[in-house]
């Protein structure tokens, strides 16, 4: 469909992705170019697909919506990549937005504000879903980090060795090494173990033991 917004939709419940596009396939300027389970899929297709705009889940297996976001942007900075999430905690909401999201809509969302959502990033505009927005507050002490040190402190913080991070990240492990220190200065924290409380208490790691 020429002039169409071509649509990627990535979340690891089928049912969820299914009708999601179902949804967007019934507007005429949308075409849903794939749906994908996990980060690293979309991450190895997109540039196959070619989308606009991608429909982004948080909590994903494997590897999180986060991470996801920043090395898709990373390869791809034309992307608008939008959050689609169940949760809407404020710590969620800034730290997807920390990391280049355009917008962050809730699961629960009418169906219009999905499509009003896709066009305001497609107009280069953030947009926030009411419920996200209303919930929206400044992250304490976060704004200290750049977004590649948040996503290394998220995986340090999960217990990750450095070689591990390296490994996820596509970096050398004297790089992870130059961020930790700069972390840790930056938040004037010593030891792993007060790096992991710290993304604790900051929404970086939250209690549902996956990444997001």
């Amino acid at each position: 469909m020429a002039g169409a917004i071509r649509v990627a939709i990535v979340d690891d419940h089928p049912m969820v992705a299914q009708g999601i596009e179902a949804i967007l396939e019934s507007f005429d300027d949308i075409v849903v170019v794939g749906t994908y389970g996990t980060g690293r899929a979309i991450i190895e297709a997109v540039e196959q697909i070619t989308p606009d705009v991608i429909l982004l889940d948080l909590n994903m297996p494997e590897m999180g919506g986060l991470t996801a976001c920043e090395m898709l942007l990373e390869r791809h900075p034309d992307l608008r990549i939008l959050i689609l999430s169940m949760h809407d905690s404020p710590e969620y909401i800034s730290t997807a937005l920390d990391h280049g999201a355009m917008g962050y809509v809730l699961k629960d969302v009418p169906t219009d504000e999905i499509k009003r959502a896709i066009d305001a990033v497609m107009q280069g505009e953030r947009y926030l879903c009411t419920g996200a927005k209303g919930s929206l507050a400044p992250r304490r002490g976060a704004g200290q980090l750049t977004n590649r040190e948040q996503t290394i402190l998220l995986q340090l913080a999960q217990g990750k060795s450095n070689k591990a991070v390296a490994l996820a990240l596509d970096i050398s492990v004297r790089t992870v090494e130059t961020h930790r220190k700069n972390i840790k200065k930056k938040l004037g924290i010593s030891s792993t173990a007060g790096l992991t409380l710290y993304a604790m208490e900051h929404g970086v790691l939250q209690g549902t033991g996956r990444q997001f």
